[in-house]
């Protein structure tokens, strides 16, 4: 099936037409309708400064329950003497942008355009874009954000200046998603990092099936606490 090409319509092509990469239209663009369109949909927009906007829906998908996220002992050690202080939408804007400036291992920094920097920070500011972030003396020494709809997490990216940041950020949010009863952290692609973290590949089919099961409920929006 040949990749879509995107107009003025509001409007996305089925999940299952993608290439087999994932890779399932060009075009539109990063308005907060059609972004939060795409979530629902299954669907996310990866792409580096300069390109035409991409619009993915892999298969396998990777997700994280959870209930099931792996904390080892030298992490749980680190969330123990509280080396972080943990909060939840203080710091959105440079949370997005240290993570376009500080990839992860195995992370390009490139898609976290200009363009996208300013759409994520408008989902944001209507109340469906999150981030937590990890202090340690009064500086950001990590975090990470992502797009909450129903009781669905969508993580986008996190980074980490400090050892372990990133993790404790992680572990938190699993810690607010029982709490609140939701299904599932969407980690979008596979990531070694996020593997061993307790994330795993499961079918499309079976995600697009949870995607619809957790979108009958309520969104979250607005500002958290943790």
């Amino acid at each position: 099936m040949p990749v879509l090409l995107l107009g003025k319509e509001l409007a996305f092509p089925p999940p299952e037409l993608a290439e087999e990469d994932g890779l399932l239209a060009f075009g539109g663009d990063l308005s907060p309708q059609r972004l939060l369109l795409a979530y629902r949909k299954g669907i996310f927009p990866w792409f580096s400064e300069g390109t035409p906007i991409s619009w993915w829906s892999p298969d396998p998908r990777l997700v994280l329950f959870p209930d099931q996220m792996r904390i080892s002992r030298s992490l749980r050690k680190v969330i123990r003497q509280r080396r972080f202080e943990v909060s939840a939408d203080q710091a959105f804007p440079d949370v997005i942008r240290r993570c376009a400036r500080n990839p992860l291992p195995g992370r390009q920094s490139t898609w976290i355009t200009s363009g996208m920097i300013k759409a994520y920070c408008r989902l944001h500011e209507m109340g469906y874009a999150h981030s937590l972030e990890c202090w340690k003396e009064g500086e950001l020494a990590g975090g990470l954000y992502g797009v909450s709809l129903g009781r669905l997490f969508f993580g986008e990216s996190k980074f980490s200046l400090q050892p372990n940041a990133s993790k404790v950020a992680l572990a938190r949010l699993s810690e607010l998603m029982i709490e609140w009863g939701f299904d599932l952290i969407d980690c979008q692609l596979p990531s070694p990092h996020l593997l061993r973290l307790g994330a795993r590949q499961i079918p499309r089919r079976r995600f697009l099936q949870l995607l619809k099961r957790g979108l009958r409920f309520e969104d979250r929006v607005g500002k958290w606490e943790v």
